[in-house]
C-alpha cells in the first residue's frame, strides 16, 4: 500500500493513522446495532460545527408502507425557498439524520434552501426496494406539501451521498418514468451506482486500508439486496439503465482514494453522452466519506459549499 498512500492528502493520512491506532472492529465484523453505534460515535469528533438556521422540524411523511420520518431544515431566506430532499449515506445499514445533520444544515444555510433530510428505511430489516420507494413517497410528498414547507414546487433537487447518492439517481430515474414532480437538479456526492460487479480500477487500487474497503461494500451489498440478481435491477444499479436521456442537470462529487470513484465518473460520463448537462469533480488525496468529515478535513467544506452553490445556482436557472 505504501505507494498508493503518497497520493493521500497529509490530512488523510493523519486521519486514517488516527483510526487504525483507535483499534475499532470493522464494521461488517459487527451485529448490525454493533455497526449502527460504531459508525455513529465515530462520526461525532469528525463532523464539523452545525451551522445556524432558522429553524429544524422533524416530521412524518405518510406513505403507502407507513410513515417515514425526516427532519426539514429551513433557511433564513425568504419564502417560498428552493428545496432540496437529501438522502444520508451509510451503505443502506447504517446512519441516520443525525449522522449528517452538520451537512444538511450546512447546505441549508448556504444555498438558501429548504432542505428535507430523509430517514429512510434501513437494510437488512427492509430489503431493496424499501428504501428507494421510500425516498421516492417522500419527495413526492415535499413537492405536493410546497405551500406548507415554504417552497417553491418549480425548484426541487436531490442530493446524497454514496448510497443516498445511489438513491438520489434512482429518485430521478423513477419520476422520469413515472410522471413528477419536476427536479431541477441532482447533486450525488462519491454515488454507488453498479452493485453488480466491484472490478473498476479503483476497487483494485483501493481495495484495502483507505476507510471504505471492498470487503464492506460486499457486506453493505448482502445486507441490501434480498436476491444476487438484484444487483442488476437498474433501480439498484442506475449504471446499469439503457437510457439516461431526460434527467436533470448534475453535479457529481468523487474522491481519488474511493473505491467507488470510477463508477461515479461513469455516471457522469453517461449521463453527457445521453446529453444532461454535468459537473463533475474529482477531490484530490480524498476518502471516503471526505463530505462528512468538515470537522478534520477542509475539502469537505469546498465540497458542501459547491453542492450548496449548484443547486442554488440550478434553482435560479429555473426561475428564469
Amino acid at each position: 500500500m505504501a505507494p498508493l498512500t503518497e497520493k493521500l492528502d497529509p490530512m488523510v493520512r493523519l486521519l486514517l493513522q488516527a483510526i487504525t491506532a483507535a483499534g475499532r472492529p470493522p464494521l461488517e465484523t459487527l451485529p448490525i446495532a454493533e455497526a449502527r453505534l460504531q459508525a455513529a460515535e465515530s462520526l461525532k469528533p469528525v463532523a464539523g460545527t452545525p451551522e445556524h438556521v432558522r429553524s429544524i422540524e422533524d416530521i412524518s411523511i405518510p406513505s403507502p408502507d407507513g410513515p417515514i420520518r425526516a427532519r426539514v431544515y429551513t433557511p433564513e431566506a425568504a419564502s417560498p425557498c428552493p428545496a432540496l430532499a437529501f438522502f444520508h449515506g451509510g451503505g443502506w445499514v447504517i446512519c441516520d439524520l443525525d449522522t449528517h445533520d452538520v451537512v444538511c444544515r450546512a447546505i441549508a444555510r448556504r444555498a438558501g434552501a429548504v432542505v428535507a433530510s430523509i430517514d429512510y428505511r434501513l437494510a437488512p430489516e427492509h430489503k431493496f426496494p424499501a428504501a428507494v420507494i421510500d425516498c421516492y413517497e417522500a419527495t413526492k410528498w415535499v413537492a405536493a406539501n410546497a405551500a406548507g414547507l415554504g417552497i417553491d414546487p418549480a425548484r426541487i433537487s436531490v442530493a446524497g451521498d454514496s448510497a443516498g447518492g445511489n438513491l438520489a439517481t434512482v429518485v430521478c430515474l423513477r419520476i422520469r418514468d413515472e410522471g413528477g414532480p419536476a427536479i431541477v437538479s441532482q447533486a450525488l456526492i462519491y454515488p454507488v451506482t453498479d452493485l453488480s460487479s466491484f472490478e473498476t480500477g479503483s476497487y483494485r487500487e483501493f481495495a484495502e486500508g483507505f476507510q471504505l474497503t471492498r470487503s464492506r461494500m460486499e457486506w453493505f451489498r448482502d445486507q441490501y439486496l434480498a436476491r444476487p440478481e438484484d444487483a442488476r435491477d437498474l433501480y439498484a444499479s442506475p449504471l446499469l439503465a439503457r437510457d439516461l436521456r431526460g434527467l436533470p442537470p448534475a453535479l457529481v462529487i468523487t474522491a481519488e482514494c474511493d473505491p467507488l470513484r470510477d463508477e461515479g465518473e461513469a455516471y457522469a460520463k453517461r449521463l453527457r453522452d445521453a446529453g444532461v448537462e454535468v459537473a463533475s469533480t474529482r477531490y484530490a488525496g480524498m476518502i471516503h466519506p471526505f463530505f462528512s468529515l468538515s470537522g478534520a478535513l477542509p475539502q469537505a467544506l469546498q465540497a458542501i459549499q459547491q453542492v450548496a452553490d449548484f443547486v442554488a445556482g440550478r434553482a435560479a436557472a429555473s426561475a428564469c
